[in-house]
């Protein structure tokens, strides 16, 4: 059941917000201080491409 989710919120939803969180990865990584937030901006776009069956750790 997740994957076909997945495939609804990624055609609807997760590719613009993945790309979305993808640009603002590379405009963090074009600085030295940025670079550990772009990466965490790159992990962001995995997760929202594709949501369901995924959990947060802290």
């Amino acid at each position: 059941m997740s994957s076909i989710a997945n495939i609804f919120w990624f055609l609807f939803a997760g590719l613009w917000m993945a790309l979305g969180w993808i640009f603002v990865g590379l405009v963090w990584c074009v600085t030295i201080v940025g670079i550990p937030i772009g990466t965490e901006c790159f992990k962001f776009a995995s997760f929202v491409a594709f949501p369901f069956g995924k959990t947060i750790v802290y």
